[in-house]
């Protein structure tokens, strides 16, 4: 009975194991999330007002690379930008502080001349609050990105300033 017992709950234990590492599906254009997007590093950073969201852009070494060096007009193949959002909260105990509250969304830009070319050479997709669910209907979700990012196209299509560091 101890035997059946302990292989249930070891039965158990590997399932929700398995359940909590499943991944996010992917964006509709079949984008997946990057994985270990967590351990990347801080290019850059900004604050939306008109959202009332902070947001931290990060990137893989070839973006950070990339963005160390200035060499991003245009940025390489390869590069992923990554910008992390979250709604602005007031700091409950210092009420000139603005802090993260409410996760929004995780969204990247892929840079790959020849897969995207009809994309101004970027790849985009975004995966909504903490359960990560896709962002768009279908594949035509994209236009949306390009209508925005329109306005930078005379930077490669990125709003992000790499932070200068020391």
């Amino acid at each position: 009975m101890k035997l059946i017992s302990t292989l249930t709950l070891g039965a158990l234990l590997a399932a929700s194991s398995v359940l909590a590492t499943e991944k996010p599906a992917p964006a509709p254009n079949g984008i997946e999330l990057p994985a270990y997007y967590k351990n990347w590093r801080v290019i850059g950073v900004s604050h939306r007002q008109d959202k009332e969201s902070m947001r931290v852009i990060i990137g893989n070494d070839t973006a950070v690379n990339a963005a160390r060096a200035g060499n991003t007009k245009p940025w390489p193949d390869g590069s992923i930008l990554g910008k992390l959002a979250w709604k602005d909260q007031i700091h409950p105990k210092w009420e000139a502080a603005t802090v993260p509250g409410e996760f929004v969304h995780a969204e990247f830009m892929i840079k790959d001349s020849a897969k995207y070319v009809k994309t101004r050479g970027w790849g985009f997709a975004r995966w909504l609050g903490m359960e990560q669910k896709p962002y768009g209907a279908d594949q035509s979700f994209v236009q949306e990105c390009l209508a925005c990012h329109d306005q930078v196209k005379d930077n490669d299509s990125v709003f992000t300033h790499p932070v200068p560091l020391p």
